[in-house]
């Protein structure tokens, strides 16, 4: 074996774990670290989109009060109309389902990134389904742990991640499991949309985000819940939160 094989087959292990629980229906396991790479893909960077007239704005800059940590005024700071990660989780104060969700994000510039380290935050949705925020531009990480990942799931279909220092979107479509009889009937759904790409597609999730374990459906689920935003230690700033309740077609209401 070639130094330099050898030194990639170093690089792939160090990326992530080979002692987790295989993923159903791929020759992965959780956060494989030999899993291939999502193709790197420039873009113009983030897509700022308004919230429309019927969107809930849980954050547009001026103020935090949509938003609790444990119960508490929020723990995150206002830094030029954006809300950085501080101290705790952050839990919006309303509760959704199915949803329509944007929101723009960006890890300031200079700070050191390593991996899952000094850039890394999340969304989850319903408090239960995560949607991976991480500084993925020039920082190799496990694939299913990568910016747009479902994370210990899926990877994104490419790596659309801005440079440090410039804003990324997302733009989230999400359906909640259903159940009929005590068992999932069809699982959660979501499509995500990173600076105007399409990294997710109508994906179904597995379960429950979870680490290096293997996520799988409890045995009952809310109807609603509240979103909430992670806070893993490092600054990342978020603006433009909004969201819009998807329900049933207003002639079917």
């Amino acid at each position: 074996m070639s130094a330099s094989i050898i030194g990639t087959a170093s690089l792939f292990a160090e990326l992530g774990y080979q002692d987790t629980p295989k993923l159903p229906g791929v020759p992965y396991v959780v956060h494989d670290g030999k899993r291939p790479q999502p193709r790197v893909l420039e873009t113009a960077g983030a897509v700022v989109i308004k919230a429309p007239a019927d969107a809930v704005v849980l954050f547009d800059g001026s103020n935090l009060d949509a938003w609790t940590s444990g119960g508490d005024k929020p723990a995150w700071e206002i830094k030029d109309g954006a809300m950085v990660a501080k101290d705790k989780d952050l839990t919006s104060k309303q509760s959704f389902g199915a949803i329509q969700l944007h929101f723009e994000w960006k890890l300031p510039a200079g700070r050191p990134v390593n991996g899952q380290g000094g850039g890394n935050s999340g969304v989850f949705l319903m408090g239960l389904y995560e949607v991976q925020v991480l500084q993925s531009h020039n920082n190799p990480t496990y694939p299913d742990g990568q910016a747009g990942s479902l994370y210990g799931q899926l990877p994104p279909l490419v790596n659309a991640t801005s440079p440090q220092g410039e804003w990324n979107s997302y733009d989230v479509a999400f359906e909640p499991p259903v159940y009929k009889d005590g068992k999932v009937e069809t699982p959660a759904k979501i499509t995500i949309i990173h600076n105007g790409v399409v990294v997710q597609h109508g994906e179904s999730y597995l379960g429950p985000t979870a680490h290096k374990s293997l996520a799988s459906y409890p045995a009952s689920h809310p109807e609603t819940a509240p979103l909430s935003l992670q806070f893993h230690g490092d600054p990342v700033e978020y603006r433009n939160f909004w969201v819009r309740p998807l329900g049933k077609r207003d002639q079917e209401k």
